[in-house]
């Protein structure tokens, strides 16, 4: 009986422990944008909370929304406002995405560094992407047919270039689809004919941020709007946010939090 009792009571240790450890288990993914302040800001979460988990992925603001949608993820990053039909699918699905604002972003066109231009207007930009621009001396510069790289489909950047510079027209279909902001700074860095768009916590000295109407993309120019291609980051949770998620949220909303998104070279907000 005693023997007994004692695996009874092992296994409900057991038991409590699992679901103590699933209770304290947070799944974050999407934006790439959002990515390094995420990740960032769970290391330090999680140093400070030992018996958190929390595992960072990319892939997308899409990709996570339909994570979140699908109840794969507990937090979704995105770097575009969630869309009419996933809510419809949301709703569909039971879910209810709520969106925390966690810092704000600047879009940066960026060429080799060994472009000689310096900045375009927003209306040369559009039409460098849309196809009725294709060589650099349309535009000031040296001669050489341009290089178009862009984000996928399912990147919340993507999303917001196209609305804020586009005006929701196609890009050109010779565009180098690339599936991360990384991916599109390493292939500016390595092609001296090209051009991108990254956000503002992926500049460095490996690529060249260009003025959009005389204005260059910086913290101080995003902040004061200035800038024109500004946008927020979120993250989503279904409902309002509640547990380990609200736990991690606030953290990233506290002073704390906000001198990670500094450091990772986004705007804090205000």
């Amino acid at each position: 009986m005693k023997v007994m009792k004692s695996v009874m009571l092992l296994a409900a240790l057991i038991l409590l422990t699992a679901a103590n450890s699933f209770a304290e288990r947070l799944v974050i993914t999407g934006s790439t944008t959002v990515l390094p302040i995420a990740q960032k800001a769970a290391e330090v979460f999680m140093q400070k909370n030992s018996g958190a988990d929390i595992t960072v992925r990319g892939g997308g603001s899409g990709v996570g929304i339909a994570a979140l949608i699908d109840g794969t993820c507990d937090i979704a990053n995105s770097s575009r406002p969630i869309k009419d039909a996933e809510l419809d699918k949301a709703v569909t699905n039971g879910r209810d995405p709520k969106a925390t604002v966690v810092a704000m972003d600047g879009i940066a066109v960026i060429v080799n560094p060994a472009n000689g231009i310096s900045g375009l207007t927003k209306k040369q930009v559009k039409d460098i992407y849309t196809g009725k621009i294709s060589n650099w001396s349309e535009v000031g510069g040296t001669g050489g047919k341009i290089v178009v790289i862009s984000r996928d489909t399912s990147s919340g950047t993507f999303e917001a270039f196209g609305t804020l510079v586009l005006n929701n027209e196609k890009v050109r279909t010779d565009a180098l689809m690339q599936a991360s902001n990384q991916a599109i700074a390493t292939t500016v860095a390595q092609t001296p004919d090209g051009i991108g768009y990254v956000g503002l916590g992926f500049l460095s000295s490996s690529v060249k941020a260009l003025g959009i109407d005389g204005v260059m993309p910086n913290k101080e120019t995003v902040l004061s709007n200035k800038y024109s291609i500004g946008r927020p980051l979120f993250m989503y949770t279904n409902g309002a946010p509640k547990g380990l998620a609200k736990e991690y949220l606030d953290f990233v909303a506290s002073p704390a939090g906000q001198k990670i998104v500094d450091e990772e070279g986004f705007v804090v907000l205000k």
